[in-house]
């Protein structure tokens, strides 16, 4: 726990040189130009503390008194507001003084306190903290994730304590520089009521920004163009102890890949339940399966990671089999229409898999593994014990190697050699899965807010890199989105391979791709599953344009290669 916060202290300190915070410095700037020796301080713990206490508590709060998280927002924006008001016109920032000056005097406050601008400052920072949104490494994006499934408990407020105390030294030693050089260098004091008027028009500027969610954009825009900071945070919050201390904050346990003669025993392996349908075999169970190695295979057919690694599982069942390695597909369904056993039945054909695939229609199995992804692998050796879990795809040669470990360990003679199979893993930072149903949507640009519904939508023509946009009319669900009169979709990528997992209303839907502004064919669209819709020969950013020729066509997520 020790490595843990004194990392999310360190990536606290490192963020003042993350994009992400650099439109909030100027505000930062110029709200110390008026005021007391204490602004720069009420600045600093308003930020810390906002941020700190609605990011821990927002979930709960919405839960408990049902309100819409927008209306926090829009008070930040109208404080914002009346602070870049008062900046540009003394006679205002004389009556907001006077008001905060009461305010501070009906809190405890006293002259005092409203002398040294602590208290304005405080209102400011807390209204900053509300719409701040830094660049999340994986320590606060394990933060952002548990505290949005209601799952803080002290070391979580521990870890972010630790990273926001990091986060202040930086912005406190800022804003306080700030401030001496604004009002105190004979450089600049001449010119401070200039000063301040610029900064009042960049802070309505910023406030009609985040009203407008396009602060959001300037910071992708700027994240973009300063990719070393995002390499630096991950490389930084991505060793081996860091994992791991995250990773039993977020109650899982770290397991990897271990090779040679020894695998690490995991405790005895989690039965397979609950399954709809057995295809390939009759029903088979762990206990029935006693003195042989088992790979465990979590996959759903329309899964481009599970699709990738599946030549590597095939091939070492066939491989393996008549030496005593047995593979169970377990199939979990992502979306709706892959629960459909006659559409399973064809992804077992099309993929030449021979052993046994269980649907796991109910996610039974899954809960009884505590899987968290697709796709994973769970290796039990002959008494039944749990000996090696690996998630995602990569380290075939691990995971094989581990295999022959353990039928070693049964006793029976080991083909040798490694499956000499092309690892398509990618390596480069790819468009990441793009959900496209309500529930799980991220980095959705359109102009106008997604609903559950039909609704008009407005193509963004200004997007950020992995952004997407709708147009025309759709239909939104939580899980997709359903194409209507004049339906299209753009997206940005950097990938060199597109899919789309596609289910339509008819077997003569069909559906026109655009790259970078050039027809480049056409999908007919003939059944529910995952279609490839772009093979470039090297990743690179583009544009993607689709149009949708009929309604009722469901998309549900792209995938990138």
């Amino acid at each position: 726990m020790i490595i843990l916060l004194v990392f999310a202290f360190i990536s606290g300190l490192l963020t003042i040189l993350a994009p992400c915070i650099w439109p909030l410095l100027p505000i930062v700037l110029s709200a110390t130009s008026t005021g007391g020796r204490g602004k720069p301080l009420g600045i600093t713990l308003g930020i810390l503390a906002s941020f700190t206490a609605f990011t821990l508590t927002l979930s709960y709060l919405v839960s408990m008194f049902h309100f819409d998280p927008d209306t926090l927002r829009f008070t930040a924006i109208i404080i914002l507001t009346i602070l870049g008001l008062s900046l540009l016109m003394p006679r205002f920032s004389a009556l907001i003084e006077v008001g905060v000056g009461r305010l501070s005097a009906l809190l405890g406050g006293g002259t005092g306190v409203q002398r040294n601008g602590f208290f304005g400052g405080l209102i400011t920072g807390l209204s900053l903290g509300i719409v701040w949104s830094p660049c999340a490494g994986p320590i606060l994006a394990s933060i952002a994730a548990l505290a949005a499934t209601q799952m803080v408990e002290s070391r979580i407020i521990l870890v972010t304590l630790a990273y926001m105390a990091g986060t202040g030294i930086p912005l406190f030693i800022f804003a306080t520089v700030g401030q001496n050089l604004l009002t105190k260098t004979r450089v600049l004091s001449p010119f401070l009521g200039r000063i301040q008027q610029f900064f009042g028009v960049v802070i309505i500027v910023t406030a009609v920004g985040i009203w407008t969610n396009y602060d959001k954009v300037i910071q992708a825009k700027l994240l973009e163009a300063v990719p070393a900071y995002s390499n630096l945070l991950f490389r930084l919050e991505q060793n081996k102890k860091v994992r791991e201390q995250l990773d039993e904050l977020s109650g899982r346990q770290t397991r990897e890949p271990e090779t040679g003669s020894f695998l690490p025993d995991l405790g005895p392996a989690p039965e397979i339940i609950g399954i709809s349908r057995w295809l390939n075999s009759e029903p088979v169970t762990l206990s029935s399966l006693r003195g042989k190695v088992v790979l465990v295979d979590f996959w759903t057919y329309t899964c481009i990671n599970c699709i990738r690694t599946l030549p590597f599982v095939t091939g070492w069942y066939e491989k393996y089999k008549d030496g005593g390695l047995v593979v169970v597909g377990v199939h979990t369904p992502e979306f709706e229409f892959e629960k459909k056993t006659e559409n399973v039945i064809k992804a077992i054909a099309m993929y030449k898999i021979n052993y046994p695939v269980a649907q796991d229609n109910d996610y039974m199995t899954w809960n009884n593994y505590d899987n968290l992804y697709w796709p994973a692998k769970y290796l039990i050796d002959k008494e039944g014990r749990l000996r090696l879990v690996h998630s995602g795809e990569g380290e075939y040669r691990e995971i094989e190697r581990a295999i022959q470990s353990l039928l070693a360990e049964t006793g029976m003679p080991v083909v040798e050699g490694i499956l000499d199979l092309p690892d398509l893993t990618p390596t480069e930072r790819l468009t990441p899965e793009t959900y496209l149903g309500l529930a799980r949507v991220q980095r959705l640009e359109s102009r106008e807010k997604a609903k559950i519904g039909t609704a008009g939508y407005t193509l963004n023509t200004n997007l950020t890199r992995d952004g997407f946009s709708f147009g025309g009319e759709w239909t939104l669900s939580d899980e997709y989105a359903k194409s209507g009169l004049g339906s299209t979709l753009d997206l940005k990528f950097f990938a060199a391979k597109v899919f789309l997992v596609i289910t339509p209303r008819t077997t003569e839907d069909r559906l026109t791709i655009f790259l970078d502004g050039k027809k480049v064919g056409e999908v007919e669209l003939d059944e529910p599953r995952l279609y490839q819709l772009i093979n470039l020969p090297t990743a690179g950013e583009h544009l993607l344009h689709l149009e949708f020729d009929s309604t009722g066509t469901q998309i549900f997520a792209f995938t990138f290669g």
